[in-house]
């Protein structure tokens, strides 16, 4: 039986560049598919307006697969405090690195800075290519393996297909795996902003009744926002010159950094809650937001990706490769990351229900709550190293 590649990757993103450089080491020929062509160099001019909380567990892994000493350091952003206001202007809870021990709780990268750095480190492994531009259209599995055909007529062969290809995920509904969507009716609204005063490396969030503010420290004295709202406030702030949108946004933060000036036009995406049934199948797994998508107020989706990464790759490189398509074997997989997703999306999904909620008395609660737990410092270490170790 020939095979083009021992395990083919269905997406090129943040977690499919990822598991290819993390399979590096393991001997399996990997084949990477992606839909548009690599972008290997950071964009040097424009800030991306799309950024991400990195993890201590998720730097560990770019770390370890060499992708994150090929990040451009002027644009990373280590997180030195976290400061959370309630709705009610008064309740505060804060965490802080020293505190805890730590140098970081988190690190802000740009999505376009880690993407290129993580195209660089697959792209240099020498068991992995890319095949890019490609659009898959049809997908079979028999007992030697999987098939994966193309719009452009060609057909491959391997023994183990991942899909890593975002919420949509194309090889998901290919292989019949069942999913269910819930749409939270709100939209990330996210732009980067000049500060007129320096921000030290703290990050800061809001929660109001209508929605979920987070100012999020870029490098230098620059910021990123992720406004999670409804429908009719997302389509205000698009709709507002950038003036507008600069006094709404450092009004709705206090002017904590004083005056702000918009650098990226804002953009917005829709937010969701996904449960996939199966994680894996016979000659098929997921990573990343084909196995997942969680509310963005605690920042984790893509850690939680890069935690799929971390276990699927172990185990891949540990198996033979008669066996990386067997769904028993697979299974371990799904087993090890199941209590980390679930407990995830729960607790995402619980917050975003308490605080998008009109209710006196939950208002009360919530309010008296983050006032609470700021006063017990044990319980606010291991919420961090919890954060930190997702």
């Amino acid at each position: 039986m020939h095979y083009d590649a021992d395990i083919l990757i269905i997406g090129g993103g943040l977690v499919g560049t990822a598991l290819a450089a993390a399979l590096a080491p393991s001997g399996h020929s990997v084949l990477l598919l992606e839909g548009r062509t690599p972008q290997t160099e950071t964009p040097s001019a424009q800030w991306d307006n799309r950024v991400y909380a990195i993890s201590r567990a998720s730097e560990k892994l770019l770390r370890g697969i060499g992708a994150w000493q090929r990040l451009d350091i002027d644009r990373i952003q280590p997180v030195s405090q976290m400061q959370i206001t309630g709705d009610d202007g008064r309740s505060a809870l804060k965490f802080d690195a020293l505190d805890a021990g730590i140098d970081a709780l988190t690190t802000i990268l740009e999505s376009g800075n880690l993407q290129a750095a993580l195209w660089q480190t697959a792209l240099a492994a020498p068991n992995v290519s890319v095949l890019a531009p490609a659009e898959p259209v049809a997908f079979a599995h028999d007992a030697d393996g999987v098939t994966v055909s193309l719009a452009d007529g060609r057909v491959l062969r391997a023994r183990l297909a991942v899909g890593a290809d975002g919420a949509n995920s194309w090889l998901r509904r290919s292989a019949g795996i069942d999913s269910s969507a819930r749409a939270y009716e709100q939209w990330g609204v996210v732009a980067n902003f000049e500060t007129e005063r320096p921000h030290y490396g703290v990050a800061r969030q809001w929660f109001f009744d209508d929605g979920i503010l987070a100012w999020l420290p870029l490098a230098g004295k620059r910021m990123s926002i992720v406004w999670s709202c409804f429908e009719a406030r997302k389509d205000e702030f698009l709709a507002l010159p950038q003036a507008e949108l600069d006094a709404k946004v450092a009004a709705a933060g206090g002017r904590a950094l004083g005056e702000l000036h918009c650098i990226t036009p804002a953009a917005a995406f829709p937010l969701r809650l996904t449960h996939v049934r199966e994680l894996v199948r016979d000659g098929v797994a997921l990573v990343g937001d084909a196995a997942h998508t969680v509310h963005p107020l605690a920042g984790q989706g893509v850690n939680l990706g890069f935690g799929d990464v971390a276990e699927l790759a172990k185990l891949l490189a540990a198996t033979d490769v008669s066996l990386l398509g067997d769904r028993l074997n697979l299974r371990r997989y799904e087993l090890a990351r199941r209590e980390a997703i679930y407990l995830m999306q729960g607790a995402c999904d619980g917050l975003q229900k308490l605080f998008n909620n009109r209710n006196p008395i939950l208002k009360t609660l919530r309010n008296a709550g983050l006032g609470l737990t700021d006063s017990l410092p044990w319980i606010k270490q291991q919420l961090i190293r919890h954060a930190m170790d997702a």
